[in-house]
């Protein structure tokens, strides 16, 4: 049944896995591990999250059974046969409260079908409408759209990619709305409804909505909808009716301040705008501090390299005497290195202390074999972060 699949959705299901896998491992291995820490807590949040909403669907909502809404049940039945699902997720009717919209969701492995009562009512007489709300959503159960998302989940907010990959998937999902229907005018009379209303849209003209469906190539209306998660309803319409139609051009120019507006889903392309504010104020947050201690590395590398000669010569006057000179000047090393830094000698432990323009380095010394060694730590106002790379590797050149 792969012809249920949008095309697009494949290449993009595909880009966002290997983008989104490629994240996930950059940041455990640069937290150190703590990202995954940070995805127990997510975890957490959406078990409880998610586990009130599996309540409120018990809890509220009738269960569809060969006894319980009878009628509906046969038709939810005979989609999850069409669309070959052999083992059926468990359907209920929940009260829309105006809204015309079914979903899909799953908990534990256990998966759900939601209609609500207002696009049931709607399809009243309308069984075909009812198989294009309940199929769309098995698609989204059939192609595994919510396992997979938290895989994807860093990447998701990119802009246009997560837009287009959201698109794709909704396509894909009337595609199996429509494998439930037996004629594509009723599936798409079904999804009239969401533009039309729960009455209007038996009166729809369809050859007419199709037409519409051409004004969708304006600047404006390419951009909301580059930035959406949903294709245009007159669109999906099109679609519907003739899944080989080709769909109207966007306009080129709506390309560019897409790509400033990373993907927010169902928020719509303003609270896009503040994510892409926030994104920025997060990365500068980590970014500036990064290049300081960039910055100061590399000040302090130096700083390893001039004291060098000071550390070579402690060490053999200590390899030849086994003592340890009283004063820096008994070996011959100035106090003063070139840049500036001062030096100062703990003449008990040999412990030689560079005082820099960004704060103190600490040599330490060990014997080894008869050999002096060296390592390096940070003193007043260095961070660990701040070491030069050889410092936090636990040593530093002889």
């Amino acid at each position: 049944m792969d012809e249920l699949v949008y095309p697009r959705e494949r290449t993009l299901g595909i880009i966002t896995l290997v983008l989104g896998l490629l994240v996930w491992v950059v940041l455990i291995v640069g937290t150190f591990g703590g990202a995954l820490l940070m995805l127990a807590v997510g975890f957490l949040l959406y078990l409880f999250a998610q586990s009130a909403l599996i309540a409120r669907i018990k809890g509220n909502g009738v269960e569809l059974s060969e006894t319980q809404f009878p009628d509906l049940y046969a038709h939810f039945a005979a989609c999850c046969d069409r669309l070959k699902m052999p083992e059926r997720p468990t359907a209920y009717v929940l009260a829309g409260n105006g809204s015309l919209n079914a979903f899909a969701t799953r908990f534990l492995g256990l998966q759900y079908v939601v209609l609500l009562s207002d696009v049931i009512d709607a399809m009243d007489r309308h069984g075909e409408g009812v198989r294009f709300y309940m199929g769309h959503e098995l698609g989204h159960l059939r192609l595994r759209h919510l396992t997979g998302h938290l895989l994807r989940w860093p990447i998701l907010w990119l802009p246009l990619l997560g837009a287009a990959y959201s698109r794709a998937k909704e396509s894909s999902c009337d595609r199996h709305g429509l494998a439930c229907c037996t004629s594509a005018e009723s599936a798409a009379h079904a999804l009239a409804a969401l533009s039309a209303g729960a009455k209007r849209w038996a009166k729809l003209d369809a050859a007419s909505y199709v037409r519409q469906s051409a004004g969708t190539g304006g600047f404006w209306m390419s951009f909301h909808e580059l930035v959406a998660g949903y294709p245009w309803l007159t669109k999906r319409f099109a679609r519907v009716m003739d899944p080989q139609a080709e769909a109207p051009r966007r306009n080129g120019f709506a390309y560019v301040p897409a790509l400033f507006v990373p993907f927010a889903g169902r928020l719509g392309a303003g609270f896009g705008f503040l994510v892409s504010v926030y994104i920025i104020g997060v990365l500068a947050a980590v970014a500036i501090p990064a290049y300081n201690d960039y910055k100061v590395r590399a000040e302090l590398q130096l700083v390893v390299t001039e004291s060098q000669g000071a550390r070579d010569a402690l060490a053999h006057f200590y390899e030849s005497t086994q003592q340890v000179p009283d004063s820096l000047s008994r070996v011959g090393v100035e106090s003063t290195l070139p840049d500036g830094s001062h030096l100062s000698l703990d003449n008990k432990r040999m412990l030689l202390t560079v005082s820099t323009a960004r704060g103190e380095m600490i040599f330490v010394p060990r014997a080894v074999e008869g050999h002096v060694l060296w390592s390096c730590t940070n003193g007043e106002r260095v961070k660990p972060t701040q070491l030069p790379a050889s410092c936090r590797a636990g040593s530093a050149p002889r």
